[in-house]
């Protein structure tokens, strides 16, 4: 059985993974909602499905970047569930979810290089780059950059998903499949966990030493290919 938490943005989402391979989830976009609805999604999905946090093989927990409150509220929530039991914890990589997420909804099967983003501070996204064959791989790290340098990157037939994608130009999002809000959620995170990219996206933490992953202004335009 796995949990994961997606709290990177303004939305909260909770899922859980059966051990029949079914993903079960709650989920919401409504603002500020993580402090009071986090631990009321995971209390009422495990009374739906009968299980105690004991019962888990695993905890993932989106860990950024993105919304530094958002991200330290589901830290520290992971930290109080699993105070004294023995269960994995993996940190997982916020923008490969999203990837993940608008792969699952993506109209254009060639559109196999997908641009993952987050609403960033001025005139900057959050940004890193995949590619999709079979499973997610990433081209570049995550990292700010400014609009400009973004929009640079994207070509016809790429898909765009995330949040601040409207701050983007008309042009490059005509040319470009995209994905909003609908593709943000914690279930996304079950299914890279179980496939290929698990290696790629997660990295197995204790729940004391989780951190969050918070890009700051200063590493603005800094990447890696």
């Amino acid at each position: 059985m796995i949990l994961a938490v997606e709290t990177s943005t303004n939305i909260c989402s909770v899922s859980f993974q059966d051990t029949q391979g079914k993903i079960h989830e709650k989920r919401t976009e409504r603002k500020g909602s993580h402090s009071e609805l986090l631990f009321i999604f995971i209390r009422e999905l495990m009374e739906e499905l009968n299980i105690e946090i004991a019962d888990l093989d695993a905890v993932l927990v989106s860990n950024g970047p993105g919304s530094y409150t958002g991200l330290r509220i589901a830290a520290s929530a992971v930290k109080g569930l699993l105070f004294g039991l023995d269960v994995e914890v993996y940190a997982a990589n916020t923008l490969a979810g999203f990837a993940q997420g608008g792969q699952e909804l993506v109209k254009n099967s060639d559109a196999n290089v997908i641009h993952a983003v987050i609403n960033a501070r001025r005139n900057h996204l959050y940004h890193q780059q995949f590619s999709y064959e079979d499973s997610l791989t990433p081209i570049t790290e995550a990292a700010i950059l400014e609009l400009e340098a973004i929009e640079a990157m994207l070509e016809e037939g790429h898909l765009i998903v995330g949040t601040g994608i409207e701050r983007l130009s008309d042009d490059k999002r005509k040319r470009t499949e995209v994905y909003g809000t609908e593709a943000v959620h914690a279930g996304s995170l079950i299914k890279l966990f179980n496939s290929a990219s698990k290696e790629s996206v997660f990295s197995k933490t204790k729940p004391e030493e989780l951190e969050s992953n918070y890009i700051s202004s200063s590493q603005v335009n800094n990447t890696t290919v």
